[in-house]
């Protein structure tokens, strides 16, 4: 059970039945603490989205910043709109939102081929396709069954950690990359972080990233590490600047993330799923299904025009509604606030963005290697015959092949290479494709019309 407490409780030390109610509001004095928890549990990953795009970019400390403090605002706001609604958008559900991890791998070589613009601009255009996926959603749902979504997860933990291994040895282009400085920095956040949570209990399992990320910053402090210049200048309060950091369409840099976008609907249909049955013991309704993924989609648009990159939820949170057994949707909108709020202040994104890069990667390493295993788990819902073998092994194949070598695809069009670059656009459509065609799906599609886990649980198992 979390160290806050819960609210009242009844005789045998269940949670009370008016905690069970989306729309019920705790006092204050509990209420503010749970949101703040929630907080916590995401923030490590939401941040560190913006830090690992634009160390790969080559941005400026200043503009890093910027993307970070536009991070922290945007999900607030994309928290405040799922939790409380605005006419048919949001699930009105207890879902907190944050930056997907999911777009990583593409939007990457999209910011240093192309810049951070087309990178925002392709994310604004898969926040669109994300919103019509929302719309029609009872016909396209079966396209996403275990096999398929299982398989995305794991390709996307695969292709995520040599982006944290580069963070291990000091960051991309760092000149002493690979320093003991930098492997010993991030050894302490990995070994404290896997400590915690696997030890410790409440909250000190759940921020166990966050604080994994305050020993490893404290101890480069410590060593006259950090540089402090960057949070001396930033101003303490700045209102949010639409498309400040610019905005570009680029047809090379749209088509996959929007391909990308329709897969990771899925994301957001598991965490509704296990929202609800987590907290409610009940299946979501189709206007929570709907309003959730138009959501989605919505405010990753909001996103795009104001600096910042996709939104999706975040599972960690589904696991604390149901470890807290508060499901209190003004809970989690009073975490949103603090969130939005903080995006306000510059000297908060500052601080973020001056942590060395080796403390970043001891904690970020954590995050990847969950995703993997947390695909793997959803594949434990899966049969492995000959059928689902073909379509997992084929599909892994082509997502770790195929950006190993560049020159297969060196003579397409710049629109198929950076539809094939990442690795995870034609893998992700190679595992729809498969289990469309190849014999036997009418069973699988039995089992799942509705996925139970996603990206995010790197979640309830890993932050």
């Amino acid at each position: 059970m979390s160290s806050l407490s819960t609210g009242p409780q009844v005789a045998d030390g269940t949670v009370a039945p008016e905690n069970r109610d989306v729309n019920y509001m705790p006092p204050l004095t509990r209420a503010v603490p749970l949101g703040i928890q929630h907080v916590l549990a995401m923030f490590v990953a939401n941040v560190t989205v913006p830090i690992v795009i634009a160390g790969a970019a080559g941005l400026s400390a200043e503009d890093t910043a910027f993307m970070v403090q536009a991070a922290m605002f945007v999900a607030g706001v994309a928290t405040l709109i799922q939790s409380l609604g605005i006419g048919r958008i949001g699930a009105r559900l207890p879902i907190v939102m944050g930056t997907s991890f999911g777009f990583v791998p593409v939007l990457i070589p999209i910011a240093v081929g192309m810049g951070v613009p087309a990178a925002l601009g392709a994310g604004l255009c898969g926040g669109i396709a994300m919103a019509l996926v929302g719309f029609f959603l009872p016909w396209l749902r079966t396209l996403f069954p275990p096999i398929v979504t299982g398989t995305f997860v794991i390709m996307l933990g695969i292709l995520l950690m040599p982006v944290g291994f580069a963070y291990i040895g000091g960051g991309y282009g760092a000149e002493d990359f690979g320093s003991l400085q930098h492997i010993s920095l991030a050894a302490l956040v990995f070994f404290v972080t896997v400590g915690l949570h696997q030890f410790g209990r409440g909250i000190w399992s759940e921020a166990a990233p966050l604080l994994g990320l305050l020993v490893g910053f404290v101890t480069a402090i410590g060593f006259g590490i950090v540089n402090f210049d960057k949070v001396a200048e930033a101003s303490w309060i700045s209102l949010p600047r639409p498309f400040a950091i610019g905005i570009e369409f680029h047809m090379a840099a749209i088509v996959p993330v929007v391909l990308l976008s329709l897969v990771t609907c899925a994301e957001s249909i598991g965490d509704i799923v296990g929202t609800t049955a987590g907290g409610l013991n009940r299946a979501p309704t189709q206007r929570e299904l709907s309003g959730g993924v138009m959501a989605d989609g919505l405010t990753t648009v909001f996103a795009g025009i104001f600096n910042s990159y996709p939104q999706i939820s975040f599972s960690q949170n589904v696991g604390m509604v149901a470890l807290t057994g508060v499901v209190s949707r003004y809970v989690v909108a009073i975490g949103g606030g603090f969130l939005a709020i903080a995006g306000l202040v510059p000297k908060l994104g500052a601080l973020i963005t001056s942590i060395p890069s080796g403390v970043l990667g001891g904690a970020v390493i954590i995050m990847f290697a969950m995703i993997g295993s947390a695909g793997i788990q959803m594949l434990s819902q899966v049969e492995f015959n000959k059928r689902n073998m073909m379509v997992i092994g084929l599909s892994l194949a082509v997502a770790i092949g195929l950006p190993a070598n560049e020159g297969l695809y060196i003579n397409l069009s710049e629109n198929l290479q950076a539809i094939i670059e990442s690795g995870l656009i034609p893998a992700a459509i190679t595992a729809i494709v498969l289990n469309l065609v190849l014999p036997g799906r009418e069973r699988e599609l039995g089992e799942t019309a509705e996925p139970e886990m996603t990206v995010g649980e790197i979640s309830a198992q890993s932050l």
